[in-house]
């Protein structure tokens, strides 16, 4: 299930808590649930946003095994940061230095794959209404795109390849072109539906947030 509401105590005692969850992060063998409760705790809690990304960057720097599975670990929840929180100006312009020193360093590694995809992200990030999914989680740890299956009336269900950044808007374009409906005087849109309900999902909605709230 997706994380749900969560009691918390002084922010300094939570960035404890952070800060013990990351190096624990190190030699996790299942890192997803722990990267999803550390989101959670960031999107709760946005003063940490900063904080947390400024221990990854630490994390990153100089490690003991570059490439080792420990330091991947954080360059995969530095990832999964990057696609769904922006960090502060000051602290954006230090983990851009440090992707560019990574990328200068360690050219076609592991390490720099991820610090290119970073990158990206950063420049489609503009703030998310969920944490990533255990799926989503699972695919960005990977850098690929997600699969997302949608039923069109009249037609065979649809497969869509969508990234963190993909709203149902670019969704809808997508499926009315594949479906030759271009030129058709009427509106598409996407709907989300529940054992309760059916509602229309905003164009500007991300899908990604969708898929977490089913999971």
């Amino acid at each position: 299930t997706a994380p749900g509401p969560r009691s918390y105590t002084t922010l300094r005692d939570e960035a404890v808590k952070l800060f013990n969850s990351l190096q624990q992060l190190e030699s996790e063998r299942d890192p997803v649930p722990l990267m999803q409760g550390v989101l959670q705790t960031c999107l709760d809690l946005p003063p940490l946003v900063d904080e947390i990304y400024c221990q990854l960057v630490k994390q990153t720097t100089e490690p003991p095994a570059p490439g080792g599975q420990g330091d991947l670990h954080y360059w995969q929840l530095l990832t999964c940061m990057s696609c769904t929180f922006l960090p502060s100006p000051p602290v954006l312009r230090f983990l851009r230095f440090h992707l560019d020193r990574t990328e200068n360093r360690f050219p076609a590694s592991e390490m720099a794959k991820y610090a290119c995809f970073i990158r990206e992200a950063l420049e489609k990030t503009k703030g998310r209404e969920c944490v990533p999914s255990l799926e989503e989680i699972l695919v960005l740890m990977q850098r690929q795109e997600m699969i997302c299956t949608v039923h069109c009336p009249g037609a065979p269900a649809c497969s869509v390849a969508i990234s963190s950044h993909t709203t149902a808007e670019e969704v809808a374009q997508e499926l009315v072109s594949r479906l030759g409906l271009s030129q058709s005087p009427n509106l598409f849109a996407l709907y989300e539906q529940s054992r309760r309900r059916e509602q229309p999902v905003g164009s500007a909605t991300l899908l990604a947030d969708v898929l977490t709230r089913f999971e």
